[in-house]
């Protein structure tokens, strides 16, 4: 297969090395001293198996790699309006879109059942830029359940988790989304199919939310948030409010708001996205993880006062740090 990671930072350099090295044509879209790097010395995995190390076509142009099979997107979600414009080179009439990111993706509407069908969320697209740009017919969502760290430029460090949940937005099976998940699964990580992708994004969603930001806000660890009993009572509120936006627009939780809490805590000391951004001067994923559930409360009515203020914290922190 032809896979170009758009993004190869932590997930993407993750994905990206075990995917090449297991046979596959594998290019990376990366910029900087990280890019810089894996040209020079390849991209370097660092994991339980020990160190890999692949040489890959590495590039910021998208153009210099031609019509892929996959693009597989593991952007931060602020960085996707200046990208995506880019990105046609990389697609052919059959060239599947695979949005692997934190939060609620550009699309998450155009097949959701319910009151927000077809809605558009300004939170994730204000002009309608991205949803104009790929085009429904060619995305496969994925929910990744890992968690990896650029170390160093061109070093990813793998810390826990290796699963890629891979669906269609109309809930169909489609013979490339099984390809692509046996791809993943053969290259040692675990691919799985889903007919409710929608499902697995906002149950992913739930506990990036209630935890990411208040680890931002304090500094504590998954485990750390779960076992304080002030900051683990501010992620069960900020949950229960998303569970009941959920069940109103048709996306229920099965778990209660503790057990969701626990579920991530099961990642141990891990910092999260949002706080790995905030210490290395990245721009924050703060309205796709919140500010768009802020949003889809106020569209059907649910009323989100602990989301909105740590949504304010979270905004007033980033701007501070002019990372927002």
């Amino acid at each position: 297969m032809k896979i170009c990671i758009v993004g190869a930072g932590a997930i993407g350099g993750f994905l990206g090395v075990r995917l090449a090295d297991a046979g596959h044509e594998v290019s990376l879209l990366a910029r900087g001293a990280h890019l810089a790097a894996i040209r020079d010395n390849g991209a370097k995995l660092v994991d339980q198996r020990g160190e890999t190390v692949v040489r890959v076509a590495a590039s910021d142009d998208p153009a210099e790699f031609g019509p892929q099979d996959y693009v597989v997107i593991t952007l931060k979600t602020p960085s996707l309006p200046a990208v995506v414009p880019s990105l046609q080179p990389l697609l052919s009439d059959d060239t599947a879109v695979v949005s692997a990111m934190n939060g609620i993706p550009w699309w998450f509407c155009q097949n959701l059942e319910g009151p927000l069908h077809g809605r558009h969320l300004k939170t994730i697209d204000p002009d309608g830029q991205l949803v104009a740009a790929l085009s429904p017919e060619r995305i496969i969502g994925c929910v990744v359940h890992a968690g990896a760290s650029v170390s160093e430029p061109g070093v990813i460090r793998h810390a826990a988790g290796d699963l890629f949940i891979l669906g269609e937005p109309d809930g169909t099976t489609k013979p490339r989304t099984k390809a692509l998940a046996e791809a993943i699964t053969g290259s040692g990580l675990t691919g799985r199919v889903t007919d409710s992708i929608h499902q697995e994004i906002w149950l992913k969603l739930i506990g990036n939310m209630g935890m990411g930001p208040i680890s931002a806000l304090t500094k504590l660890t998954l485990s750390g948030i779960a076992n304080d009993p002030d900051a683990r009572a501010i992620a069960v509120a900020m949950i229960e409010e998303a569970i009941a936006i959920g069940e109103q627009i048709g996306l229920p939780l099965e778990m209660s708001a503790e057990a969701r809490v626990d579920l991530g805590a099961g990642l141990g000391d891990f910092k999260p996205s949002i706080l790995q951004d905030l210490e290395k001067g990245r721009p924050m994923e703060i309205d796709t993880l919140i500010g768009v559930v802020a949003e889809l409360g106020m569209l059907v009515g649910i009323a989100t006062p602990t989301i909105d203020t740590v949504l304010a914290l979270q905004r007033a922190q980033a701007r501070f740090a002019g990372l927002y």
